[in-house]
This record gives C-alpha cells, sequence and structure tokens, in this order.
C-alpha cells in the first residue's frame, strides 16, 4: 500500500455507469446529499465506534484518475468519451461532515453527510462504505477489549491474518478504539504509532538452546526486552530468562496453554527469584470473552490478532450510502426516501444530538428535514451536537488527519464511552445503550 496510490478505482463499476447516463441525462450537476448509516447493529452488541473517517480524507486527497485510469475505462467501454473528459478534471468541491472519529454510534445514527452534485458524491459511495464499515467493526471489537482488559494495555499483533492492506487500516482502527501500539512497521511508521516486537519461537529454535536464544536476544536488545518462554518448558525458561538476564528482565510473554493458570504460576516464579518487575505478556488468540476472564490473573499486557482485525465475528458494520435529499427539476431541495420492505430509509438531510441526564447519554436523537427547517431547528440544552465538518467547499480540514487525529480519537473513544450507561460495557447480548429516536420535521 503506497501513500501517492490513487483510490479512484476504489468502487464499483455502477458508480461510473451511473455517472455516465447522470452527465448523459443532464441530471449529473444536480445537488444531492448522501447519507451513511447502519439499520442496525452487530448481534447483542450496545454500541459501534466510528473509524475510519481520517483515512477517508487521506484517500480524498488521492481521489484523481489517471491516463492509465481513464484509459482503462475508455478500453472497456465502461464509459463514454464525454465521462472520461469530465473525469479529467474531477475534484470533490463538496461538503462532508458526520460523527468525529473515536465517537459512539447507534442503529440509524447518520455517521457521514455528503453533500455535493450527484456526480461528485456517487463516485464516492464504495470508497466511503468499505473504509468506515471496516475500521469501524475493527475499532468497534478493540473497544470492546479495552474494556474487558480493565486499562491493561493492548497491543495489535494481527497482521499477519488479513490482508496487507487491511493489515495497516486494522492497526490505525486499534489505537481509535482503545489499543496501544501495533506490530505492524507499515502502520507504525504512516502514522507514528507505538511499535512493538521481540522475538518468535523460530528464534528459539534456531539456536543450539534456549539459553544462546536467550542471550543473542538481551545482547541484541538490552535486558529491558520480552522473552518468549513457551516453546519448550515454561518453568525451565523463566528460570534461564532470569539467570540470563538478571532480576532485571523486562518482561516474558506466554503463548499457548492455560493463560490464567500459567500467568499465576510464572508471576510466583518471577518473585521468587526476585524479578517483581518483569511484566507479563500474554498472547494466542486472545478475544474481548478471553480478556475477561483473565480480569483476575497477573497479566500485565495483551497481544491480540485474528479476533482484533475481524471485527471479533462482526467484519463489517453492515452501513449503507443513500441518497436522503436532492435537487429537482425546478432547482429546488426534495427529500426522497426509499420505501423497499425492510430496507426503507428516512427522507430528508439530518442533524444528530446526544442528550444526558446525571452526566449520562440517555438517548441518540436524530433530526431529518429540509435544509431551511435544520438551520431553523433548535436542540433542547441538554443535547450534545454531534457532527464535526470534516470537508466544506471541496477544502479538507487537516486536523482530522493525521497521528495527532488519531490520538484525539483514541481518547474522544473513552470518555464517550464512560458518557454511556454502564451496560454498555457488558458482553452478555442486548439493546443498545441508548435508544435512537428520530423525528422527521
Amino acid at each position: 500500500m503506497a501513500d501517492e496510490q490513487t483510490t479512484a478505482l476504489m468502487t464499483d463499476m455502477y458508480e461510473y455507469t451511473m455517472l455516465d447516463a447522470a452527465l448523459r441525462d443532464g441530471t449529473a450537476q444536480r445537488r444531492c446529499v448522501f447519507e451513511v448509516f447502519t439499520r442496525h447493529l452487530p448481534e447483542g452488541r450496545r454500541y459501534g465506534v466510528v473509524a475510519g473517517t481520517g483515512r477517508i480524507l487521506d484517500a480524498l486527497e488521492r481521489f484523481h484518475l489517471s491516463d492509465s485510469d481513464l484509459a482503462f475505462l475508455a478500453d472497456r467501454s465502461i464509459v463514454s468519451r464525454e465521462t472520461i473528459d469530465w473525469l479529467e478534471h474531477f475534484q470533490f468541491s463538496g461538503r462532508i461532515s458526520g460523527y468525529r472519529e473515536g465517537e459512539m454510534f447507534f442503529p440509524n445514527s447518520p455517521i457521514l453527510q455528503v453533500e455535493g452534485t450527484f456526480a461528485e458524491c456517487v463516485l464516492l459511495e464504495t470508497l466511503l462504505l468499505s473504509v468506515l464499515n471496516y475500521d469501524s467493526a475493527v475499532a468497534s471489537a478493540a473497544s470492546r477489549m479495552v474494556t474487558s482488559a480493565k486499562d491493561r494495555p493492548c497491543m495489535d499483533m494481527g497482521g499477519r491474518r488479513t490482508n496487507e492492506s487491511a493489515a495497516v487500516a486494522a492497526s490505525r482502527a486499534a489505537i481509535v478504539g482503545g489499543f496501544q501500539g501495533t506490530a505492524n512497521l507499515l502502520a507504525a511508521k504512516m502514522y507514528d504509532l507505538p511499535a512493538i516486537g521481540t522475538a518468535a519461537h523460530c528464534f528459539t529454535l534456531l539456536h543450539d538452546s534456549e539459553r544462546d536464544a536467550f542471550q543473542a536476544q538481551i545482547d541484541a536488545l538490552g535486558k529491558n526486552t520480552t522473552l518468549l518462554v513457551d516453546t519448550y518448558n515454561i518453568e525451565e525458561a523463566v528460570k534461564t530468562a532470569v539467570e540470563v538476564a538478571g532480576t532485571e528482565l523486562g518482561g516474558v510473554r506466554i503463548d499457548s496453554g492455560d493463560l490464567a493458570a500459567l500467568a499465576q504460576r510464572v508471576r510466583n516464579q518471577l518473585d521468587a527469584l526476585g524479578a517483581r518487575n518483569t511484566t507479563i505478556t500474554v498472547t494466542n488468540d486472545l478475544d474481548e470473552y478471553a480478556l475477561a476472564s483473565l480480569q483476575s490473573a497477573p497479566v500485565d499486557s495483551y497481544g491480540v490478532g485474528t479476533m482484533l482485525v475481524t471485527g471479533s465475528g462482526a467484519p463489517t458494520c453492515a452501513m449503507v450510502y443513500k441518497l436522503e435529499e436532492r435537487e429537482n427539476r425546478d432547482g429546488v431541495m426534495q427529500p426522497v426516501a426509499k420505501k423497499s420492505k425492510d430496507k426503507a430509509t428516512v427522507p430528508g438531510r439530518k442533524l444528530a444530538y446526544r442528550s444526558y441526564e446525571y452526566q449520562l447519554a440517555d438517548c441518540e436523537h436524530v433530526i431529518a428535514g429540509s435544509e431551511e427547517q435544520l438551520n431553523a431547528f433548535q436542540p433542547q440544552d441538554n443535547w450534545k451536537d454531534l457532527f464535526v465538518t470534516y470537508v466544506g467547499h471541496g477544502q479538507i480540514d487537516h486536523s482530522y488527519q493525521g497521528h495527532d487525529a488519531i490520538m484525539n480519537a483514541h481518547r474522544h473513544r473513552a470518555e464517550a464511552l464512560r458518557e454511556l450507561p454502564i451496560a454498555a460495557q457488558s458482553l452478555m447480548k442486548g439493546d443498545p445503550a441508548i435508544p435512537t429516536e428520530t423525528t422527521v420535521l
């Protein structure tokens, strides 16, 4: 995944065929408002965490068709020559607003709102959904894991359990969701994230003895490194580790077996050997339920892989991108809606607020109506506006990109979760932590 990679073909073909037809019949320049939302959370989940909007802004900066892209569209006869000419000068000039990264979302939350001409908005559909669906799924799973870990650091080790581009996205989303670092060096470089990692079992197996392996690692990385102690016999490995590094050994890692029982034995052994400050990290197919079961174990940090990058069983948030308002032939903005069975939408652009009682959120309020109606709407005093503006008149607000934006989202997630009723942190299946009320003006 290269920084300069174009994103304009990260789309479904029908976005371009719709553009072509709309340019032909004159509707392509009609003003439109599209909205991203999900009709439901994954079964039993109490909330979701928005992640990926910063990546969307990065992608929007690279949303330009190269000569080879245009040639591909022409050679395949996907669009007409006239549309190729239009695409040569494409640049998004509209407005994008929505929930900030790290914010909680619920069914029917208007997570992202895109306003512009039909031509420029329709081309973004697949890109927006692919980023938000995956990143928010990972961040939501990460948040549940961090809660279960009771503030013990969780680290992303999922790069080898997904494709190479998703691994980088997952690292970023994991930090938004509350994780503290990543093993993925490209993600660490791109987003200035803390990188973690020392050695795998193969390093121990490479050497003639475990002692030789430990000595080599300490010689290279220092006594503060973390030694992997379950290649052979854990008790012997811990003893050897302390003999080689001394009581100043930084940490040990356990990657197999009954992690709670082993952590207890290792902690007692380390203390008996005088290595009281040596930390214990555990890995091995952890999820939020496994982390919850380890709350009473003397574990200092966790490495999480497969279940993180797969959303812990919910690898997508089922988000959709729907047209909610469009300009009619008379130039008047008109709310529109689908009436499809089980897929009906609420007409009109939206505002979103969250109300509070005794400093706890008690309801999500979605207000739908025309631009004029929403401009005149007055929320109640205890309602918090959930929208921020990411792009105005085609100009990106760069404060929502880069390392600082990720860390701001990381902190905001923790604050937003604390504002929800405590039932939000339950791993038991249940309804969303707060209800969503939709009002059509």
